[in-house]
């Protein structure tokens, strides 16, 4: 790593996978971190294991919080600017993936997805954006899936989450241009996650990524050589 890290990174879905990987990658630089996730216990030992990463318990907060809803979104923001001081990366990671055919979807796994995937996406950053507007920079970086352009059959639920989000990605590039604020989508491939076994138990292993090959995807966007290419899409993926 030979770039500065952003000096306050919010990373949603942080208390394991990519959002605990991505947390634990800039804490280790340097950064000050917080994240949030709706189970407390997960949330916890994210909590403890990144303020022995950072050396320092007032480099790190983690927020208990659903992000699906606005009030809460605004919260976790709020509460990372009182006590971080400013919020300078939001990576958008929180996310779920039903699997069923379509006509087998149920309406309470259909509100769950989009309430996840899409509302939350939405919700933080329209809080971290005001932040970001009033600093004159700031970079969003959104977690995609492959899943977007070819999803597996019983993801079109899914897919279509994933597909919104890069568009989201897209228009958010054109309207943070003349505030200072970048955006990018990264789009892995299958990652090595209890979901992914949870919903694909016989799925290569070696087709996977890691949760640290997409922190890592994370990282270098955020450095000087992407900083001409906001609104662009990256794709990790082992195939």
């Amino acid at each position: 790593m030979n770039s500065s890290p952003p000096q306050v990174c919010l990373i949603t879905g942080g208390s394991s996978g990519v959002g605990l990987a991505t947390a634990d990658t800039f804490a280790r630089a340097g950064s000050h971190v917080a994240i949030c996730a709706r189970d407390a216990e997960r949330l916890k030992d994210a909590h403890d294991h990144l303020v022995q990463v950072a050396g320092n318990a007032d480099n790190v907060l983690a927020v208990q919080a659903d992000i699906a809803r606005a009030d809460e979104a605004m919260r976790v923001v709020s509460e990372t600017i009182e006590r971080l001081a400013r919020i300078d990366l939001l990576v958008n990671n929180a996310g779920m993936a039903p699997l069923a055919p379509l006509d087998e979807m149920s309406d309470d796994a259909i509100d769950a997805c989009i309430d996840l995937n899409v509302r939350s996406t939405y919700y933080v950053t329209r809080s971290v954006w005001r932040a970001m507007k009033q600093q004159g920079s700031g970079i969003v970086v959104n977690i995609s899936s492959q899943a977007a352009v070819d999803p597996f059959p019983g993801f079109s639920l899914y897919g279509a989450t994933k597909a919104w989000m890069e568009l989201f990605t897209v228009a958010l590039a054109g309207e943070g241009r003349e505030h200072g604020i970048r955006s990018y989508c990264i789009r892995p491939g299958a990652i090595e996650t209890p979901m992914l076994r949870g919903l694909f138990a016989d799925f290569p292993a070696e087709q996977c990524v890691s949760p640290q090959e997409v922190a890592d995807a994370i990282w270098a966007v955020c450095g000087p050589e992407l900083a001409n290419s906001s609104g662009q899409i990256i794709r990790v993926s082992k195939q």
